[in-house]
């Protein structure tokens, strides 16, 4: 068994495609349109779907926007400097929620941001060494 995607309701599917492919760096992988069901799909990514998780995005159509409620808390991503992620999020217009930095009792850095319907991601920054975690 693996895990093949996380499913997130989205209010404007192109924008939210838009930020996922030109802020977080991802790649759009497929879409699927179901007029008669009134919803669209589209699966983004990092790599092919069969090898990874991705990220399923799903516009209900007629609904923008949905409550986040309290039980979701985020969506980790591994990456390589999360000082330098920050600085190319912000830049491409995304929003850090917090910046780089040690985890609370721990030294693995980690930064959040935030898609444009509020979920919020993790960036966990690849540990150097075996020890630095």
């Amino acid at each position: 068994m693996r895990i093949l995607h996380t499913m997130l309701r989205v209010g404007d599917l192109q924008r939210s495609i838009d930020f996922y492919t030109r802020v977080m760096g991802m790649t759009l992988l497929r879409t699927t349109e179901r007029p008669e069901q009134k919803y669209s799909l589209a699966f983004v990514g990092y790599g092919d779907e069969t090898q990874g998780a991705v990220l399923e995005l799903t516009w209900n159509h007629g609904v923008d926007a949905y409550e986040m409620g309290t039980a979701f808390g985020h969506i980790a991503i591994e990456v390589d400097d999360a000082h330098a992620a920050c600085e190319r999020i912000r830049a491409a217009g995304g929003t850090v929620s917090r910046e780089a930095g040690p985890v609370k009792g721990g030294h693995t850095v980690i930064a959040f941001v935030e898609d444009p319907d509020g979920y919020k991601l993790e960036l966990i920054e690849r540990s150097r060494s075996a020890s630095s975690t």
